[in-house]
């Protein structure tokens, strides 16, 4: 009962207070970077989050998120602990020491790893030391501050390229055979299942991609009920069947995994897929 007043109290607020609606949209909703947001406007990010899923419109749901990350994501980087100490190092590593038995074993030689959502860029850094036979690395982020910060933060890295970008569109634009895509800790979750699977079958069309990707699963949601992307927890991000996306895309799966205890709304699956 309690939740539905909220739900109808921050629907009433959005009708008589849309300057307000519009200001906090174009901000982004996803979450309430350092409690920024007062009562009312928690209640009115609820709503409009609850009325986009409700109406199915999951594109809207992907514009409130971009919006977010493009207006929001340096603030919400500068605030947080190291995603590099407190979570990837801890949790991603295994993956990545595959990977690099995979690509000993490989004829092909991979030119390019590319960050899709590189937020502060220190996990790409620490990537490009630990695969010094790669020649270019790229950050790709929505936030035109964080990149401009992360440019002359790693200025010294003359093998590191940041870009200010939605990272699906740059790599339509800039895709190349022999390109490995990463994403850690969750940057897929805000983009919804037709846009991921037009971004794999486009690199299926590439030849030699490697994907890897670790990404937040919802612990509430069932795939075998439900095969599709579903919203799940506080944000009303994108809990996707990424198994399923991959392979029917093209891609065949050579590493499988899930982080637990990380989050109480989600587990971390970390899956590495090869088109073949």
């Amino acid at each position: 009962m309690k939740k539905q007043i909220k739900e109808f109290t921050g629907a009433i607020l959005v009708q008589l207070q849309p300057k307000k609606a519009e200001s906090l949209i174009k901000k982004g909703i996803s979450f309430n970077v350092g409690n920024e947001l007062n009562s009312n406007e928690r209640l009115m990010r609820a709503a409009l989050l609850k009325q986009a899923e409700k109406n199915k419109d999951f594109n809207l749901l992907a514009n409130y998120h971009k919006n977010f990350w493009e207006q929001t994501g340096r603030k919400y980087f500068s605030e947080k602990e190291s995603v590099l100490n407190n979570f990837f190092l801890p949790h991603c590593l295994p993956v990545f020491e595959m990977l690099k038995k995979l690509l000993k074993d490989s004829p092909e030689k991979y030119h390019t790893m590319i960050e899709i959502g590189t937020g502060n860029g220190e996990v790409l850094e620490y990537l490009s030391r630990q695969f010094p036979q790669i020649e270019k690395f790229v950050g790709i982020d929505l936030s035109a501050d964080q990149i401009g910060f992360n440019t002359k933060k790693y200025q010294q890295y003359p093998n590191i390229d940041f870009v200010a970008a939605d990272g699906a569109e740059w790599i339509r634009e800039n895709g190349t055979d022999n390109i490995i895509i990463i994403t850690s800790g969750g940057v897929l979750e805000y983009f919804t299942q037709q846009q991921l699977t037009h971004l794999f079958n486009y690199l299926n069309h590439l030849k030699n991609t490697i994907f890897i990707a670790i990404e937040p699963i919802g612990v509430d949601v069932d795939f075998t009920k439900n095969p599709n992307s579903q919203p799940y927890g506080i944000e009303r991000s994108f809990s996707h069947n990424y198994t399923q996306l991959f392979e029917d895309t093209g891609f065949s799966l050579w590493y499988q995994s899930v982080i637990e205890g990380v989050q109480k709304e989600a587990d971390f699956g970390v899956f590495g897929a090869i088109n073949l």
